[in-house]
């Protein structure tokens, strides 16, 4: 993982952007609609993140996959939400979104004043919330049937991790997935 570099933008543009409909929206927030964007609009608004330290981009021998990324809550009380997209499904169940988490947490925590770390998702983002228990996170808030999507109502999930808790399963979480 790293920060973003402008020769970064058309690849994160053809991943995220340039398909009105891409795979990896139908598991990230589906209920909020997606639209494409000419590479001028997404120009616009991305070269801006070009060495930004909220979002950077993931790597996997040498291909940009996905990206991490956090914002601010609540910035007075250090309250920090974080995400992750790996948007090539190539990339999917093959444990590089958990290991680039374990890695974005890791940052987080050694560059931020920050107790805790936590994202929020929905009942049908299985992997994710699968995810989050790899990495020792724990179910904070489950708020029901509030996500409706295809005809069907969802949870809302929220997960957390506290600094402590993190520095008691970051040696297995690194352990596990070396080499990934």
């Amino acid at each position: 993982m790293r920060p973003i570099k402008s020769e970064d933008l058309p690849v994160l543009w053809e991943l995220m952007f340039k398909e009105e409909s891409p795979q990896w929206k139908k598991w990230d927030a589906p209920y909020y609609e997606h639209q494409a964007l000419s590479w001028e609009a997404f120009f616009e608004v991305w070269s801006n993140r070009v060495h930004e330290d909220d979002r950077w981009v993931i790597e996997v021998r040498g291909k940009v996959v996905g990206t991490v990324s956090y914002y601010w809550e609540h910035r007075p009380s250090y309250w920090l939400e974080m995400g992750i997209g790996i948007y090539d499904p190539l990339y999917w169940s093959g444990g590089y979104g958990t290991q680039a988490l374990a890695l974005w947490i890791d940052h987080l925590f050694n560059t931020l004043p920050l107790v805790r770390v936590g994202f929020t998702t929905w009942s049908g983002n299985l992997r994710m919330i699968r995810v989050g228990d790899k990495l020792g996170m724990q179910m904070e808030a489950r708020l029901r049937k509030c996500r409706y999507y295809n005809g069907t109502y969802y949870d809302s999930i929220r997960m957390g991790l506290l600094r402590e808790e993190w520095e008691e399963v970051r040696e297995r979480v690194y352990v596990d997935y070396q080499g990934v």
